[in-house]
């Protein structure tokens, strides 16, 4: 039984060269509904909802608090296993995990036990200015010294130019961290 249900699942996959070419248009748009046919199709299906379900994860990006890196608005993909086995760097983009089925997009300045800073519109990162040539506007921010918790990272967009209350940022657990944008 299982040899012969191997035999089907592989003569249902092969090369479509070896296969008689379609009598016309009408064959080749609409495809014949044999059993061959639906065994591919389920298994398209399963290997999407696995690839897209648990590794690549379809994201939509509406606001402006990463601009101009990415758009207002948007699609991408958040590469799960990107920080399965290491931690963000600094200047990494990461997909944060934020409320119910809210994700943000946002860069990491900081890490644990750092102290971070906003004087007239620049980041300092224990006391010393840290280069951010992805920050194309400039803005007039300032926030006191403030200390990263253990296990936690400090984010923030790069359109600095918005109202500080208007944007969302701060420290962030580790373990908040969904993956990484694919581009």
């Amino acid at each position: 039984m299982l040899r012969k249900w191997l035999t089907f699942y592989l003569q249902c996959w092969r090369p479509y060269r070896y296969r008689q070419a379609p009598a016309g248009l009408a064959d080749f748009v609409l495809p014949t509904l044999n059993a061959a046919f639906f065994v591919r199709l389920i298994t398209l299906i399963i290997v999407s909802y696995i690839v897209f379900g648990t590794f690549l994860i379809p994201t939509y990006i509406k606001g402006g608090s990463m601009e101009p890196t990415y758009k207002r608005i948007g699609v991408n993909f958040c590469w799960r296993m990107r920080y399965l086995l290491h931690d963000p760097q600094r200047q990494d983009i990461v997909i944060i995990y934020y409320a119910d089925k809210v994700l943000l997009l946002k860069r990491v300045v900081a890490f644990e036990g750092e102290t971070v800073e906003f004087r007239n519109g620049d980041l300092y990162i224990n006391g010393m200015k840290l280069d951010e040539p992805y920050v194309k506007y400039a803005c007039d921010w300032n926030l006191p010294p403030r200390k990263v918790k253990k296990d936690h990272i400090y984010v923030v967009g790069d359109n600095r130019s918005m109202p500080i209350e208007q944007h969302k940022f701060g420290q962030v657990a580790k373990d908040r961290i969904y993956g990484a944008p694919l581009w």
